[in-house]
């Protein structure tokens, strides 16, 4: 099969990425080989391929919102069944023994592993998964459109549940890629008020076009004081701009995994009368089957923007230069 090997982490003009022939991997106990149908391209798979997210292991094959079909089942894979569609997620794996694990935090167990980090991934013909880690789809999404949802959306979703957004809230989002526009509408749906900054002209009328109340500069004070906001944009300087947007009480969540170096934080500006500032790290199987099931019964609009996976690096380069609009996806040519 055709696959896309992280070989050399550097910028993405350097081709960190490279096609290679690899063997279709074989499914072992508790796991289920998919055909790939489609894969999004997420900013944590350009943190890996130039170094910000330094590889667990040479050469792994990025991708981790995988849409697929089972095609073959190794021992012990629960009711699953040969033809079943199913998506593939960040998480991978959890001991299930530790004291987050058993506090139902599994998405902070020290042994955690990750889809297209530690083990291959979607950018290829074929997958392995853990048969307890994959997710039944959402049927109303074609595969395209079904791929952002298993990172982009599961992310969003548990970083607007890290927000705190308050009912009937003022939330601001910053930065309005895969992730942001798929939670602008969750939280529109769930009564919130939302305002995205952003310096893409085309996302702030994507951002108006699905419902904001507003949208501007990054770097511009929204139009009114905010209950809470994400940071999206893997930029540092902007928490003490989200910040000090910050009505009295409200929390902004960072929602990357990776982030630039945050500024010096000045307490009275930016922390006083009980604002908030906290992460957000991977996601538990709760949160992705919570929001499947909230985009079944809430239709979602996902923006995709489809490329074959032979141009996964042109992606991920159009990914760097802010050219993608909503997300991009893969789709291996049959």
């Amino acid at each position: 099969m055709n696959a896309w090997r992280v070989e050399r982490p550097g910028p993405i003009g350097t081709g960190p990425l490279r096609m290679a022939s690899l063997p279709v991997p074989e499914p072992g106990p508790g796991e289920v080989l998919l055909e790939v149908r489609a894969c999004a391209v997420c900013r944590t798979d350009l943190h890996l391929a130039e170094g910000d997210l330094p590889p667990r292991r040479w050469g792994v094959v990025p991708g981790h919102e995988v849409v697929g079909e089972v095609e073959r089942l190794g021992p012990d894979t629960g009711d699953l069944r040969v033809g079943e569609r199913v998506g593939v997620a960040w998480l991978r794996h959890t001991c299930a023994t530790c004291r987050y694990c058993r506090r139902g935090a599994e998405n902070l167990c020290p042994f955690s592993e990750y889809t297209g980090w530690h083990a291959d991934g979607g950018f290829a013909g074929y997958c392995v998964a853990p048969a307890s880690y994959v997710y039944r789809l959402p049927p109303r999404y074609d595969d395209a459109h079904a791929a952002p949802l298993l990172c982009a959306g599961i992310i969003g979703y548990r970083a607007l549940r890290r927000a705190d957004v308050p009912p009937g809230g003022r939330l601001g989002l910053y930065g309005f890629g895969a992730s942001a526009h798929l939670a602008a509408q969750v939280a529109i749906a769930q009564g919130a008020t939302v305002h995205v900054l952003t310096r893409s002209a085309r996302a702030q009328r994507l951002a108006l076009d699905l419902g904001a109340a507003s949208a501007g500069d990054a770097t511009a004070a929204p139009p009114e004081p905010l209950d809470a906001a994400i940071l999206f944009a893997p930029v540092g300087e902007l928490v003490p701009v989200a910040l000090a947007a910050l009505d009295r009480g409200g929390t902004l969540a960072v929602a990357g995994i990776h982030l630039t170096d945050i500024p010096v934080l000045r307490y009275a500006e930016h922390l006083f009368q009980e604002r908030s500032l906290r992460s957000v790290t991977a996601n538990t199987r709760e949160d992705g089957r919570d929001f499947l099931a909230f985009a079944q019964e809430h239709p979602l609009r996902v923006t995709v923007s489809p490329y074959p996976l032979s141009a996964a690096d042109r992606a991920l380069a159009d990914l760097a230069a802010d050219r993608v609009q909503g997300a991009a996806v893969l789709t291996p040519q049959r």
